[in-house]
């Protein structure tokens, strides 16, 4: 019935949908992030569940096994996150004395290069910052009804977590149930595929947290910088966002270590660093770990990640590319939606489409043509 739809009617369903599907999200976020980080989570505890089920552990034991172990982890993470917090903070007074220094230094160059006197500096100030006050009780508001969502939502993770495991193969039963017969197959293959995606990335990223803190602060903390591993930790945790994640990374370790040092020279350390770690992640080690079996384009990560935060927060930039690659494994493998598949992959045609009609076709061009007329 569909096929017989004008391509007109058949786009505009698909971008309704879309749009309903958006919609959805953003309505129901509260309910749907958790999920989405549970079921995440969920496929990167399989090969742990698996492994004590092979022990002949029961089944309740070996889901719980693996959750307490992640939770485990992530204790230890906050631990050591606060520890170099805790040291940013007792080095306060110095930071108070560093940071009026740059100030003094910074409001001396505004003077000399724009004529803009000190007394001027001081007075735009004071009305940005009535304007900040003004403002701070609603925002004050919004972060306590944030803390609450922030609470059930790392309250209900865990919990999911343990009832997606313990359904697993009623949630399967349910995903076959949707599609014939004939196309089981393709079920499978896309129900594998993703599993693997996910797996290799989740499990990679972790790894990528790992190194990038001991690489960036171990260079760092060689070069003599204050709090290098503070500044290793944020930057690694920050990169898990593509593109945008890399940008506030380096923002912070310069605000960090403006704040911490009475000289510049510090800063194009901390960049270079960071540049050399990023060279080394980008080009050689994240490619080895993860692998490439899903490629995302620039554009689409970017738009994905951006999208992702103005519908669900800080939790939906992290998960953007493994939602775009799930997605574009199922569009991949159903010939309605191909065409999605392509928009969000990584494979450029040689050629232009306007001037060999091979490129237009949904199929995957088997021979692509040498030369350019």
């Amino acid at each position: 019935m569909l096929k017989e739809l004008p391509v007109t009617v058949k786009r505009s369903i698909e971008l309704m949908g879309l749009a309903l599907a958006g919609t959805l999200f953003v309505i129901g976020q509260n309910l749907i992030m958790p999920l989405l980080m549970a079921f995440f989570i969920s496929l990167m505890l399989l090969p742990a569940l698996r492994f004590f089920r092979r022990l002949k552990v029961p089944e309740v034991l070996a889901i719980f096994l693996p959750i307490l172990m992640l939770f485990i982890f992530l204790g230890l993470v906050v631990l050591f996150f606060s520890a170099q917090i805790g040291s940013l903070v007792a080095d306060l007074p110095q930071i108070k004395e560093n940071v009026s220094r740059h100030l003094g230094a910074l409001s001396r160059w505004i003077s000399d290069r724009f004529n803009y006197s000190a007394a001027e500096q001081l007075r735009f100030l004071d009305e940005q910052s009535n304007k900040l006050l003004n403002s701070a009780g609603a925002v004050l508001s919004v972060m306590a009804g944030s803390v609450g969502n922030i609470l059930l939502f790392f309250g209900l993770i865990p919990i999911y977590i343990y009832l997606i495991l313990l359904y697993k193969n009623l949630l399967m039963r349910f995903v076959f149930m949707w599609f014939d017969q004939a196309q089981h197959h393709k079920v499978k293959e896309g129900m594998r595929a993703s599993e693997s995606i996910i797996k290799s990335y989740l499990i990679g990223l972790l790894i990528q947290i790992s190194y990038i803190t001991v690489l960036l602060g171990g260079i760092l903390f060689l070069f003599g910088i204050k709090h290098a591993l503070l500044i290793g930790v944020i930057f690694a945790f920050l990169n898990l966002i593509p593109y945008l994640g890399a940008l506030i990374g380096n923002i912070l370790g310069v605000l960090i270590t403006l704040a911490s040092s009475q000289e510049i020279s510090p800063i194009f350390i901390v960049l270079g660093a960071i540049a050399v770690v990023q060279f080394l992640d980008n080009n050689i080690l994240m490619p080895r770990i993860v692998g490439s079996k899903v490629k995302i384009n620039a554009l689409a990560a970017i738009v994905g990640v951006i999208l992702a935060g103005t519908m669900g927060g800080i939790s939906a930039m992290f998960l953007a590319l493994p939602i775009i690659a799930v997605l574009k494994i199922i569009f991949d493998r159903s010939e309605q939606f191909r065409q999605w598949g392509v928009l969000l992959g990584d494979e450029r045609p040689q050629h232009s489409p306007m001037k060999f009609p091979a490129f237009r076709k949904k199929k995957k061009v088997a021979e692509e043509p040498t030369t350019v007329k």
